[in-house]
């Protein structure tokens, strides 16, 4: 086993900016370990992947304990994985609320947890967690109330995370996209969905995996909360 190379940890990794980012860091070298509920094996012996449910703290035991009996170490945790439900705030049921909840909070909660355990026996790491710029700038006709109570949670905690491993040698950021291009959005909403933000398009995928690689390279930059929203949240 080989464990010079960096080794980067990927949740939802199997589709869209889950897949970009698979990509984009194997490009750059590391390893790369892609999780997801359903996720086909790839023929790339430097790509690991594994299937659960992320809110499933054996999942996350198991994707940790794998990551390590495979490359031996663990430099960067990618938290992508998530869900978006949106719709009125009085229409919510208690399954959108659990499954929100789940995925979003107790999918960061438990792999991050495991995670920072390992980084801290090397005294180094980097995790970057994919939110929402509208947590900052919620849209007239667009309810997200859910999005923003959990997303927003991990925006926080972003923060409060870099604060506390800060002299520790673990930086802890998040990237806060707009609208991006993916399977997630059908062809017909594209163009009200480029309306929302001030450049009039939406990202794309790539947009969002150069702003994480940006991160992962930035060793000065923690507790950073960084916006691709073709300036979404710097107002309308």
């Amino acid at each position: 086993m080989d464990s010079e190379r960096k080794v980067a940890i990927i949740t939802g990794g199997s589709q869209g900016i889950g897949a970009g980012l698979v990509k984009g860091y194997r490009d750059h070298s590391f390893r790369v370990v892609a999780t997801s509920r359903s996720i086909e094996q790839s023929s790339d012996s430097d790509i690991l992947t594994i299937a659960g449910d992320i809110s499933d703290p054996e999942t996350a035991e198991r994707i940790v304990r794998e990551t390590i009996s495979r490359f031996g170490r663990i430099d960067t945790l990618v938290n992508n994985a998530g869900i978006f439900i949106a719709k009125p705030f009085i229409e919510y049921t208690a399954e959108d609320f659990a499954s929100k909840v789940a995925t979003n909070v107790a999918g960061f909660f438990y792999i991050t947890q495991r995670v920072v355990v390992e980084m801290l026996r090397h005294g180094s790491g980097h995790i970057v967690s994919i939110t929402t710029s509208l947590t900052d700038q919620p849209v007239a006709g667009v309810p997200t109330v859910l999005a923003n109570l959990t997303k927003g949670g991990i925006n926080s905690a972003t923060k409060a995370l870099a604060i506390e491993y800060a002299a520790r040698g673990i930086r802890v950021n998040a990237v806060s996209p707009g609208n991006i291009s993916t399977p997630l959005h059908p062809v017909e909403t594209h163009e009200f969905l480029a309306a929302m933000h001030p450049v009039k398009r939406m990202g794309e995928i790539r947009d969002v995996v150069e702003a994480v690689l940006y991160l992962e390279s930035a060793s000065f930059v923690t507790g950073e909360i960084l916006h691709v929203d073709g300036g979404q949240s710097a107002g309308h």
